[in-house]
């Protein structure tokens, strides 16, 4: 089977990443490329990135080996639905060399093939955004949150990052002196950790500094919280148990009860040694005791695992996802 050569990306909003593997295990290049994400970049630009990664992973590949693909992205079922986009990812495709077909798959389950090849359970995934799936037999079943940050992404790093404004601005409305995580937020946000003899004016200074930039952005105060958290800050440690209960509620939105299938965790937030990663597990294991968690790992590598898993030669699609995608 070593002849054989499957394909996988995993494209997101800040990078791209391939992977050609051949069916023995043996990764025969990567490639990397900015962010490929028709919805946040375009289909034209998106489709760039993808052609430059996949250059990159077939370098000393010859592309007629590569019997098939799979690209994983959010939205993939926008890009499915758009012939236009649809025709750009064809076109990259052909320019890289590919004459196989490729899948189109949500980011959702690519994570959760990251983690485990177990064709049914339950994907959390927690970065900028917050979303929860259930998947069967390998496929994307019911989903939970992933609603944007207008309306969901509850425990999300943006959801952590506009909860420790609201706590600094709480604290500024009482007049009360801001503890050290506020006064992290509010250095980050207007130049100075200092409370202005009026703390009203401090609080509109905030107010106008969080309002000239896209919402999303308040993302980017997340680690102050996940950090505050580990010093032992109550107001981070305060927000990390509230985001860890909220994710593990959209879960069960979709899992039920007493389910021993394996829960995959994804996303900045929930992979690594992080508190929030520690608070999730503690509260999935509460309600669900006797399943596996595991933590997502490398996208493109379950990407090409997704590919290989359908093609004939493959007897075995656990034993080749032992071989293909490398434990986090």
């Amino acid at each position: 089977m070593s002849d054989s050569v499957v394909v996988g990306l995993d494209v997101g909003g800040t990078s791209t990443r391939a992977a050609a593997l051949s069916l023995d295990g043996v990764r025969l290049g990567a490639g990397r490329a900015g962010g490929g994400n028709p919805t946040s970049h375009g289909a034209d630009r998106a489709a760039a990135e993808l052609l430059t990664a996949l250059r990159a992973a077939l370098a000393d590949v010859d592309p007629a080996r590569v019997r098939a693909g799979v690209i994983g992205l959010a939205g993939a079922g926008r890009l499915l639905a758009d012939p236009q986009g649809r025709a750009a990812f064809d076109r990259a495709w052909a320019d890289a060399g590919l004459r196989c077909p490729y899948a189109v798959h949500g980011d959702a389950l690519v994570a959760y093939a990251s983690g485990t090849a177990a064709p049914d359970g339950t994907v959390l995934i927690a970065g900028t955004g917050a979303i929860a799936a259930q998947v069967r037999d390998l496929r994307l079943d019911r989903t939970a949150d992933g609603h944007g940050w207008l309306l969901g992404d509850a425990g999300s790093g943006f959801w952590l990052g506009r909860e420790a404004v609201r706590r600094l601005l709480t604290d500024l409305d009482r007049a009360q002196p801001p503890g050290d995580l506020a006064r992290q937020v509010l250095a980050e946000l207007t130049g100075s950790p200092e409370v202005a003899p009026r703390p009203r004016a401090t609080a509109d200074a905030v107010v106008q500094s969080v309002t000239r930039r896209p919402p999303v952005e308040l993302a980017r105060l997340a680690p102050l919280v996940v950090t505050a958290a580990l010093d032992g800050d109550p107001t981070g440690l305060g927000l990390v148990t509230e985001a860890a209960a909220l994710l593990a509620e959209s879960a069960s939105r979709i899992r039920p009860p007493g389910a021993t299938d394996p829960v995959v965790l994804g996303g900045g937030l929930l992979t690594g040694d992080t508190p929030l990663a520690a608070a999730v597990r503690s509260e999935l294991a509460r309600r669900w005791p006797d399943a596996p968690l595991h933590s997502a790992g490398d996208g493109a590598a379950a990407a090409a695992w997704l590919a290989a898993r359908d093609l004939p030669e493959v007897t075995d699609p656990a034993a080749l996802h032992a071989l293909l995608v490398p434990p986090p």
